[in-house]
């Protein structure tokens, strides 16, 4: 596996991950978190989960340099 795709995986788990931890906000206050009046309150929340969660993995894994190809005849 190269190491863009490696990277690419570990975002998108990240983005995920942080998406999914918002969601908890809902058993903190179901009355203005929830699926119904309170989803657009709710879509705030994990958009800005999943935005932390990137920030933090691309600190810690900046995006990778690409290496040159060598090509061999």
């Amino acid at each position: 596996m190269n190491s863009t795709r490696v990277w690419l995986e570990g975002l998108l788990a990240a983005l995920i991950g942080g998406a999914a931890n918002a969601v908890t906000v809902i058993v903190v206050d179901p009355l203005n978190f929830n699926l119904g009046e309170g989803l657009p309150k709710l879509l705030q929340v994990v958009a800005v989960g999943a935005i932390v969660a990137a920030a933090a993995f691309l600190k810690q894994s900046p995006i990778p340099a690409e290496k040159e190809k060598e090509e061999t005849e």
